[in-house]
């Protein structure tokens, strides 16, 4: 949709988004850079497109829909076909009684585009405006099921009993059997919103695996003599070595799904049954979420928020592989992102990019490793750097002396804790008074499996369930109670959980939630939809580097860290769980010692 300079200038005022001297800013940049002020206003993030599309509908009384793909009727959808849809950007979703058709266009000025649909589908419809993103997310219902779609393909190649794995063109042609089943593969494992496809060659078959919110599920199994052309397929696509099947390989590449944009992270492993290939999904339209939506709270959200902004120091983000900690890293370096900052990153692999910030990927063939690319950056006249992983003593020392020559660093260390961190360091034959003088902050996070709200159960604990989960977290019945009961009620009043009730009282548990095992509807996968963080943020206190500088253990840190007010993951989570937004069985699951 395309807002003329005038209408969006009229627009912005009316939302108070931009001042008048603002607004001429803006339009001088858009001068400068010879785009509109529309693409200027998106870029500089005054405001974003949804907003700006429902400011658009409200000037021009044109009634704003957000579409879901799931709840327009087949029948209707096709009144239009797939075509003339696409090519219009144009969605009929609804039929009224009366027999009004609603149609959502992403521009509803393009009155050649309205003559056209409106002969198509008769004059008694009604236009609304939706995002082009939204449009394009709503036409891939035309596709119907892409699990059945790829069933049939499969049912084709399981036809042939032949063992043969031998690889001609036409077997990984773009036309294929083999390339459909990758496509779909891909555009099935993107629809069930997960993060990883494993493909794995076993004795009499090849197994489909996906993870779903940190769960490893089963979704296929595709005959045993299509694996050599679909390992071929997908490194053809990832620009790997077809006939080198002896040593791992790693590559990259993007599709396009729903009108968004994914990055692929392919990486090829020989296994005794054959070669092994894991994708990661990398959503590369998703812009950065807040700390708050990634499920940062109280004191935690204040410690980091303070810590952050510094102008040197180093902050660390701990946690197993897959805990969210890119995630973090990219919330945060977007917050901190202006144009009066020059921020650098060195990346194994380059995960999320972020406009504006220089980012650099690894190389290890050409020498490009952590160190060599992190001194390179500090010559770069940088404020902000960022490195991916700490994984040696070379890489600690370096990001240490950034620090102490005034840079603000940023990186991620593989530690159970927050605690454990510092320790770790020790271990990397870094100084002790070189951490306790440029360590700022040290966050220890996990990945819990959230809720669905719609569908989560609430039940009243039994007694002995009680007990259990006061031993389990290490609670103590009575005066721990009011202070779990005082977090969740500072929690509540920050909006965590929404309208909830209160699940505790100063004396034990009201009430806790579970999920519907039963339900797998609405994106929903047994009771759970989509992932939220358990954080503990450990600041380096006077008292913290004391310990630092006598070499204390990680237990004698932790603790002083909790006495100086530090949540744990388990406590955080647990208040999570009383919100309804988790259960204590995922807590558990994913912090227990």
């Amino acid at each position: 949709m395309r807002i003329s300079d005038s209408i969006l200038e009229t627009l912005l005022g009316r939302a108070s988004l931009a001042t008048p001297e603002q607004i001429t800013s803006l339009k001088e940049e858009a001068a400068r850079s010879k785009r509109t002020l529309q693409e200027t206003v998106i870029d500089q993030r005054v405001t974003d497109v949804k907003t700006l599309t429902q400011l658009f509908a409200d000037y021009t009384s044109i009634p704003y829909v957000e579409l879901d793909a799931l709840n327009i009727p087949p029948d209707v959808l096709k009144l239009i076909p797939e075509r003339i849809a696409r090519q219009y950007n144009a969605v009929l979703f609804q039929v009224d009684e009366d027999g009004v058709r609603h149609l959502a266009m992403e521009d509803p000025d393009d009155v050649q585009a309205v003559n056209f649909l409106q002969k198509e589908i008769g004059l008694n419809s009604r236009i609304h405006i939706a995002t082009r993103e939204n449009i394009l997310s709503a036409l891939e219902a035309y596709r119907g099921d892409v699990n059945k779609e790829l069933n049939e393909v499969i049912d084709v190649q399981r036809e042939d009993k032949s063992d043969i794995e031998l690889v001609s063109e036409q077997d990984i042609a773009e036309d294929s059997p083999i390339a459909q089943t990758v496509n779909l593969l891909l555009e099935y494992a993107i629809r069930s919103h997960a993060s990883d496809v494993h493909i794995e060659p076993r004795e009499d078959f090849v197994q489909i695996r996906y993870r779903v919110d940190g769960i490893l599920k089963e979704v296929n199994r595709l005959p045993r003599n299509v694996l050599g052309a679909l390992i071929s397929r997908i490194k053809i696509l990832a620009n790997l070595k077809i006939d080198e099947r002896r040593v791992p390989q790693d590559g990259r590449f993007k599709i396009k799904v729903g009108g968004k944009q994914y990055a692929l992270r392919v990486s090829s492993l020989p296994i005794a049954d054959g070669e092994k290939v894991v994708m990661r999904i990398l959503d590369e339209s998703n812009d950065a979420v807040s700390l708050e939506s990634l499920g940062y709270w109280g004191k935690a959200l204040k410690d980091l928020q303070h810590e952050m902004i510094e102008p040197n120091g180093i902050v660390l983000i701990t946690g197993p592989t897959g805990s969210g900690k890119s995630t973090s890293l990219f919330s945060m370096l977007s917050i901190l992102n202006h144009p009066e900052v020059n921020i650098s990153t060195i990346e194994d692999p380059v995960e999320y990019k972020i406009p504006g910030v220089n980012q650099t990927q690894t190389n290890q063939k050409a020498g490009m490793t952590f160190s060599t690319g992190l001194r390179a950056l500090l010559r770069q006249d940088p404020n902000i750097i960022m490195i991916g992983e700490i994984r040696d003593g070379e890489t600690a020392n370096l990001a240490i002396q950034a620090a102490l020559t005034g840079h603000m660093v940023f990186s991620t260390l593989h530690t159970n804790n927050a605690a454990t961190s510092l320790p770790r360091l020790l271990d990397m034959q870094i100084e002790p008074f070189l951490i306790a003088s440029t360590i700022r902050a040290v966050v220890g996070q996990r990945l819990v499996r959230r809720l669905h709200q719609a569908s989560r159960q609430s039940f009243v604990p039994s007694a002995e369930e009680q007990t259990q989960i006061i031993k389990l977290f290490g609670l103590h019945e009575g005066q721990d109670f009011r202070v779990i009961h005082e977090l969740e009620k500072q929690a509540a009043a920050e909006g965590l959980g929404g309208d909830t009730p209160l699940s505790t009282n100063e004396t034990g548990f009201v009430s806790l939630w579970r999920a519907n095992k039963d339900f797998s509807e609405d994106d929903a996968q047994e009771g759970y939809k989509g992932r939220i963080g358990i954080y503990e943020v450990l600041t380096n206190s006077p008292e913290v580097k004391k310990f630092i500088m006598t070499r204390g253990s990680s237990d004698q840190i932790q603790a002083q860290a909790i006495s100086e007010g530090m949540m744990t993951m388990q406590i955080d989570g647990l208040i999570k769980a009383l919100r309804g937004e988790t259960t204590i069985e995922e807590v558990l699951r994913v912090s227990r010692d």
